[in-house]
């Protein structure tokens, strides 16, 4: 029974897989989100320059052979300085994704399964949602100091509410359904039953939720850095590099354009992962397929 359940398990695997490499737009997504993750994981070995390295003979220098994104103020090479950038940007987004998603899952989960606590829970999501993302988190950088651990902290706080009312949703229904009655009657533990049967149910949704908020964490990172309360400028983001370069914008537009690019790219890559993930795992969008 333990291998057919398993079979059947995986063979559910295989086939949302499959649809979801079917879709061209996800299919190069996907393509390029590997690029991207690619490049800013090997960054130290496959970009041509030191990030870092000063080069003032060579200052706003425009893309060509020997710098193929050109060089900012500094002379420094910004095809380099993009892909190490890469690998800052890329990780405050899964860490705050990590982070939203313990918080938020959390929450939704007492809100959800027990009565007594989802007033006040859903009190305090919805004072948080009532703030802008933006000014929240500028808000709690401020109070927190201007760090990268920081700026991860304060992300995760403004999304995991976001998070956690998908989670309260959701448990509401569960919580209700014949199974979860079944195990309360058997006397089964509580936790067992929240990890188990109701944690469970609510992979497909935290997961789709989790790209958005992965890509709304890479554009607030980029935002913060760019008002100068994110990272330090002295560390190359995609945000602190569009930061340094608005200042010769008109006149060193590859400063900017870049590291913009490389925003537009993930972001929109993984709004449309996200998008085909939500088709895919919803059984009422999947027959459409």
């Amino acid at each position: 029974m333990a291998i057919a359940i398993t079979s059947t398990a995986g063979a559910e695997r295989w086939q949302v897989l499959r649809l979801l490499v079917a879709r061209k737009t996800v299919l190069i997504s996907l393509v390029v989100l590997g690029v991207l993750v690619a490049a800013a994981a090997l960054a130290p070995w496959i970009s041509p320059f030191d990030p870092y390295k000063l080069s003032i003979m060579n200052r706003l220098q425009a893309p060509g052979a020997a710098h193929w994104f050109g060089t900012d103020d500094f002379g420094r090479d910004v095809f380099s300085r993009v892909i190490h950038g890469g690998r800052l940007s890329l990780a405050v987004g899964f860490l705050v994704v990590v982070l939203s998603g313990v918080l938020g899952i959390a929450l939704g989960l007492i809100a959800g399964f027990f009565r007594g606590a989802d007033k006040v829970v859903s009190r305090v999501i919805d004072a948080m949602m009532a703030f802008p993302d933006i000014l929240l988190a500028i808000a709690l950088v401020a109070a927190l100091g201007p760090s990268l651990m920081n700026v991860v902290i304060a992300l995760g706080i403004v999304y995991a509410p976001r998070l956690a009312r998908i989670v309260r949703a959701s448990t509401l229904v569960i919580r209700e359904l014949p199974f979860v009655e079944a195990a309360r009657a058997l006397g089964v533990p509580t936790r067992r039953i929240v990890t188990v049967h109701v944690l469970r149910n609510l992979v497909s949704p935290i997961l789709v939720q989790g790209t958005f908020i992965f890509a709304y964490a890479i554009l607030a990172e980029a935002g913060l850095s760019f008002l100068g309360v994110g990272v330090s400028p002295d560390i190359p983001t995609w945000g602190t590099m569009i930061n340094a370069g608005q200042q010769y914008m008109g006149k060193a537009d590859w400063i900017m354009v870049f590291p913009g690019v490389a925003i537009v790219l993930s972001v929109l890559s993984l709004q449309l992962v996200g998008d085909g993930l939500r088709d895919v795992l919803d059984p009422r969008l999947r027959k459409e397929l």
